[in-house]
């Protein structure tokens, strides 16, 4: 059994998917955030592990399930949060994000019975996961993030160490909103694709100056 690791942000309005906005207000990107974030707790939940710790960077809301332990996120760089986030393990480990709500147990259900690390590329260049069978911080150290070459210099920091390393499909963050599309279309049943169904109806109905969370100013 793995421990699953989950960094992630509380969807705050203005903190989370600053992406999205236009065409979402924060309010909206903040709420697609807490969608996607609760999709993919409810992935982990479903995943064999014997442990499931949420790495936060905020405060825990409804959105937690049961069954996860939750720890803060250190200051610093996301590759300082993220070897932080391995250092809270003493055995085999995977780490994912809270922008792939397509993910399933069977993509979670990892065995490192005859391999190191595994490694999960996205399709913007960087990476929705990496799995540390011994997990070490400084795997993760000095990696720039947030680049179109993130992935490739992470995974050739694995192959250099001498590990052997397992490729993980492709998959598509949720940054911008073709990307929130194309991943609302994997998984029409989540909360993710229902609450990006109710801002694209609203916007369709002719609202679009308006938002469900924020009222229309009085005239």
């Amino acid at each position: 059994m793995t421990t699953l690791l989950v960094i992630a942000k509380e969807p705050v309005p203005g903190r989370v998917k600053t992406r999205l906005t236009p065409p979402f207000t924060p309010e909206e990107a903040a709420a697609l955030a807490e969608a996607s974030l609760a999709d993919t707790l409810d992935t982990v939940a479903a995943t064999p592990a014997d442990r499931r710790v949420l790495v936060l960077a905020g405060e825990p809301g409804p959105w937690l399930p049961p069954g996860f332990e939750v720890v803060r996120q250190c200051a610093g760089g996301l590759d300082e949060r993220l070897a932080a986030a391995f250092a809270h393990c003493t055995g085999p480990a995977l780490l994912i994000g809270m922008d792939t709500p397509q993910v399933t147990p069977e993509l979670l259900t990892v065995d490192f019975a005859d391999c190191d690390a595994y490694f999960g590329p996205a399709e913007d260049g960087g990476f929705w996961a990496l799995g540390l069978a011994a997990p070490d911080p400084r795997l993760l150290l000095g990696v720039p993030m947030s680049t179109p070459v993130t992935g490739a210099v992470q995974r050739e920091r694995l192959v250099a160490a001498g590990l052997r390393v397992r490729e993980l499909p492709r998959l598509r963050d949720v940054d911008t909103a073709e990307d929130a599309g194309v991943v609302a279309a994997l998984v029409p049943g989540g909360r993710f694709a229902s609450t990006l169904a109710r801002y694209k109806a609203f916007r369709g109905a002719g609202n679009c100056a308006t938002s469900p969370h924020r009222p229309a100013a009085k005239r």
